[in-house]
């Protein structure tokens, strides 16, 4: 078993340091703290080819796989770089359309998003069904040869900078299917098109992706936006949450190295009595731990990533990678601690501004999508 990785995905995991030269977690937090979307180092990882990662080459995209992509986004999180928009769109939204989307779907959408020049969201959770999928009541409608799309889908990342949606739905409802996985149709949706409209939702966490609830109203649909095969949407969609949960996991592992390395540099600085805080077993021991935890998550999310890549049943992986890497995000900063004059430091505050944000996203199987 060989735990080394080739130059070239060495280079892929390495490029968040390199990008974090000119946009760095300060520029992050700026966009954050604004709720702003951050165009700029967007543009920038289009430009440089690492949007279009998991799409053919065919189509102007890398060619790569998911361990590649968990490789970048946890390379980015190294550097206080997290991007949800990475998630839900160039690895689950275009990772899907890139295998099992048409040729004619793949030549029409892949190019652009490829170059960052479109933008694609995901959409599954519904307020009322939450991480019940099988009763999710979004409906496509058949009309003829063609679907009206009708419902509701919330914490749906990006939305408002988006271009395209891949949207789960209903073809037919849950209560008239033989099986509760019946019925289920993935579709591409345009969000400029008559019957979409969006509200911003209120949130605590500091995020540069504002979270959305889009409405659809009778929204038109062909043939040509359906995603696979009409009804048999389930089949496949765990070709869409597998790889979120792995690059979540990869998110989770690169912010919790990120805060446990801010934690190490400020107990080497911080002096108390005779030296630094860091020379007690009571404050080495628990980073220790953390790192530990960090460390052995982000091995289970190369497994999955792995798995996924070769064609095998990645489920189990993908789901032990992403808890255990929210468990291990957070688990160092959530523990029972009273702040002294000697812990109180600024890393708190990439504590309570990263740290929360896997509280309501990672830790959860579906929100957020």
């Amino acid at each position: 078993m060989d735990f080394t990785l080739s130059p070239e995905q060495q280079m892929i995991y390495e490029y968040g340091a390199n990008v974090a030269q000119k946009y760095d977690y300060r520029y992050w937090l700026e966009n954050a703290r604004k709720n702003k979307f951050p165009e700029e180092l967007w543009h920038q990882t289009a430009e440089d080819g690492f949007v279009g990662l998991m799409i053919d080459e065919a189509y102007g995209g890398g060619g790569l796989g998911l361990l590649e992509m968990g490789l970048l986004v946890e390379g980015m999180s190294n550097n206080g770089l997290p991007l949800l928009m990475y998630v839900v769109g160039p690895t689950m939204a275009l990772g899907h359309i890139n295998m099992h989307g048409t040729e004619a779907q793949k030549s029409r959408y892949l190019p652009d998003a490829a170059t960052g020049k479109s933008i694609f969201c995901f959409a599954i959770t519904e307020s009322n069904a939450g991480s019940n999928s099988m009763r999710m009541q979004s409906l496509a409608k058949p009309d003829g040869n063609r679907f009206k799309l009708s419902g509701s889908k919330t914490f749906i990342t990006g939305a408002d900078v988006s271009d395209y949606a891949v949207v789960v739905a209903r073809t037919t409802p849950h209560d008239q299917v033989k099986r509760k996985t019946d019925g289920f149709t993935v579709f591409i949706v345009d969000l400029k098109a008559k019957g979409v409209d969006m509200h911003a939702l209120s949130m605590s966490v500091v995020n540069p992706e504002e979270q959305f609830t889009l409405f659809f109203d009778e929204v038109d649909l062909g043939p040509e936006d359906v995603l696979g095969e009409v009804g048999e949407g389930f089949k496949i969609l765990f070709d869409l949450l597998n790889p979120e949960r792995v690059t979540i996991a990869a998110m989770a592992c690169g912010v919790g190295r990120f805060a446990i390395e801010k934690a190490v540099a400020y107990t080497s600085e911080r002096s108390v009595f005779n030296g630094p805080i860091g020379a007690y077993q009571g404050v080495q021991h628990p980073l220790a731990a953390a790192k530990t935890q960090i460390e052995l998550s982000s091995l289970m999310m190369r497994k999955a990533a792995a798995q996924f890549d070769l064609g095998e049943e990645a489920g189990p992986a993908s789901n032990m990678a992403k808890y255990a890497a929210a468990e291990a995000g957070i688990w160092p900063w959530m523990r029972p601690c009273k702040p002294t004059a000697a812990t109180a430091s600024p890393t708190n505050t990439v504590c309570m501004i990263i740290i929360p944000w896997f509280v309501c996203y990672a830790r959860h199987p579906l929100i957020g999508s």
